[in-house]
C-alpha cells in the first residue's frame, strides 16, 4: 500500500509513523513544577541526538482534544527548565505503563505506580529509584511545531546501577540491563533480553581486503 502524508490524517499518519519507526527507547520523564510538586510520564517519541555537547531529544504532543494545552512534563520543563530520563527495563515496564494514564492535572503518578524517588545529582527534580539508570537533563530549547514539542534536553550528569557498568570503558552492559522497547500503538513492546545480534563495524581496510564475512 502506497500512503500520501499530505492528505491523510493525524490518526492515520500517527498509527504508520508508531508502527514502522520501531523499536523506540522509552524515557520515562521525572519533572517538577514551580511548587514542587513531581511528575512522571513515558515518551517514546526519544532518543539521544548528539554527544558533544550530550544532547537528547523528546517529542511531546499536547493533551488530546481540541485546544492547545500542553502536558504537564512539557508545562513543567519549561517552567524548571530541568527534567529526569529514567530509563524502562523489563521490572519497571508494568508501572511504567500506568504513568501512561491520563491523569487530572497534579496527580502524582509516581506514587500511584509504586514508585519511590531518589535525589539526583546536578538536579532539584530526583530520578526514579526502582529505575536502574537515569539521565539528568536541563532544557537546551524547546521547538514548538503544530500540535507538539521537541524538547531538547542537554545531559548533564548520569546514574547507573554499579553492576550494569563496565569500567574498562565505561561500557554500558546493554545485554544484562534489559531495557524494553515501544513498537506500534496497540500495547505492544520488545525485549532485549536474549535478543542481541552481533555485527562488529567494519573498517574501511578490512572491507578492501574482501575479509568482510556476510551473516
Amino acid at each position: 500500500m502506497k500512503f500520501d502524508l499530505e492528505q491523510a490524517s493525524h490518526a492515520e499518519i500517527y498509527k504508520l509513523l508508531i508502527g514502522l519507526v520501531a523499536p523506540r527507547p522509552i524515557a520515562l520523564i521525572t519533572s517538577m513544577d514551580e511548587k514542587g510538586r513531581l511528575n512522571a510520564a513515558p515518551f517514546s517519541a526519544y532518543n539521544y541526538l548528539c554527544t558533544d555537547p550530550p544532547i537528547l531529544g523528546v517529542g511531546v504532543a499536547n493533551r488530546s482534544g481540541g485546544a492547545f494545552v500542553p502536558k504537564d512534563t512539557a508545562r513543567n520543563i519549561r517552567r524548571t527548565g530541568e527534567f529526569v530520563v529514567n530509563v524502562v527495563t523489563e521490572d519497571i515496564a508494568e508501572r511504567m505503563n500506568l504513568c501512561a494514564i491520563d491523569f487530572p492535572e497534579g496527580t502524582n503518578e509516581l506514587e500511584v505506580a509504586g514508585f519511590t524517588t531518589a535525589p539526583s545529582q546536578a538536579l532539584e527534580t530526583p530520578r526514579i529509584a526502582e529505575a536502574h539508570a537515569a539521565l539528568e537533563c536541563r532544557e537546551h530549547t524547546t521547538l514548538e511545531i503544530g500540535r507538539s514539542r521537541i524538547i531538547l534536553g542537554r545531559v548533564v550528569a548520569i546514574y547507573v546501577d554499579d553492576k550494569y557498568v563496565d569500567p574498562a570503558g565505561p561500557y554500558i552492559k546493554a545485554e544484562e540491563l534489559h531495557a524494553v522497547g515501544r513498537m506500534n500503538g496497540l500495547g505492544k513492546y520488545v525485549r532485549t533480553r536474549d535478543a542481541f545480534l552481533t555485527i562488529p563495524r567494519v573498517s574501511y581496510d578490512d572491507w578492501k581486503k574482501g575479509s568482510v564475512g556476510t551473516i
